[in-house]
């Protein structure tokens, strides 16, 4: 067992950090990731969705198996869909075991309503199901027996031990695209992940969750700004759009050519360059890439070219 969290350089709060999504990479795969110089790597998932997935908790646990230095988080967990007693206990579980380097990513999901009945949740409650949920894990996270009133997770004299191993539980990062997602990433999270966003649009959302963040008196000195983004680099710039709207119109089941140069950064070299700079310039510092290598592409490629070029390019340029 793991008794305290190893030392880990602690960068600055505008430091650029780059993370991958990783939701079905095997051993080889994550030991290749980890090889690289990267921060983070991501298992999102879901339980009844149109296209076969691994579940968001299992593969977080399969990342945690097999990786030694970099933070592990999902991106996304429907927290929603989730008992949150049960969530508490896999999360202290999970950051215990792998030394304190977890983060918990949560959405309220909505576009596969089959994932609700399956799981018996009414898809109006997601919303406040999450908003219950986050405070109650954090209480649940202080090892300490607890009582709650409800009204979605009532419970009395419940005790979930041992704590993890983060001070006050790993961070809680909330994801969404609409102005509710963004107040309770003001009122009640760590830190905002939006995705499908245009850098402009990430702007605008940094605007209202700091708006809303004063407004509620809460300092954000420590909040983390991720952004999760779809990526194709190619020499050929129209071959790396074209495989970039096919990877997520494959995931999200419609046409994305006409919207692909405004949510992904996908062209050559340089113009991938260029996105990923307007979205630190809109206040992004730590990123999810999504590799989006279509049926043709090379999504390792992508992954290298990223990681050892673009990223160290991205860094230099940026002030400060």
């Amino acid at each position: 067992m793991v008794d305290s969290v190893p030392p880990r350089p602690a960068p600055g709060p505008d430091a650029l950090r780059i993370g991958f999504a990783a939701s079905a990479a095997d051993a080889r795969t994550v030991a290749a990731f980890e090889a690289l110089p990267i921060d983070s790597l991501w298992a999102g998932g879901h339980v009844a969705s149109r296209n076969p997935t691994p579940e968001a908790m299992m593969g977080l646990a399969r990342l945690a198996a097999h990786t030694e230095r970099v933070t592990v988080g999902t991106s996304i967990l429907l927290l929603p869909l989730y008992a949150p007693a049960i969530v508490a206990k896999q999360m202290a579980d999970l950051d215990r075991t792998t030394g304190g380097r977890t983060v918990l990513g949560v959405g309220i999901g909505g576009e596969y309503p089959a994932e609700f009945r399956a799981c018996q949740i009414p898809l109006k409650e997601r919303g406040p199901r999450t908003d219950e949920a986050i405070g109650l894990i954090r209480r649940l996270w202080t090892a300490e027996e607890i009582s709650h009133p409800g009204p979605f997770y009532a419970m009395e004299d419940v005790r979930v031990h041992p704590a993890p191993l983060q001070p006050g539980g790993p961070p809680i990062v909330v994801a969404g695209r609409q102005e509710p997602a963004m107040r309770r990433a003001a009122r009640l999270g760590d830190g905002w992940m939006p995705y499908m966003y245009s850098a402009r649009r990430y702007a605008a959302s940094v605007e209202t969750i700091r708006a809303e963040a004063a407004a509620s008196g809460r300092d954000l000195a420590d909040f983390e700004w991720y952004v999760f983004l779809f990526v194709s680099v190619d020499d050929d710039g129209e071959r790396a759009r074209r495989q970039a709207a096919e990877t997520m119109g494959g995931t999200y089941d419609q046409d994305f050519m006409a919207m692909v140069d405004r949510v992904a950064a996908a062209g050559t070299p340089g113009e991938v360059q260029a996105r990923i700079e307007e979205f630190v310039a809109a206040g992004a510092r730590h990123f999810i890439f999504a590799p989006a290598a279509g049926r043709d592409g090379d999504p390792d490629r992508i992954v290298r070219v990223l990681a050892e070029e673009l990223m160290p390019a991205v860094r230099e340029a940026t002030p400060g």
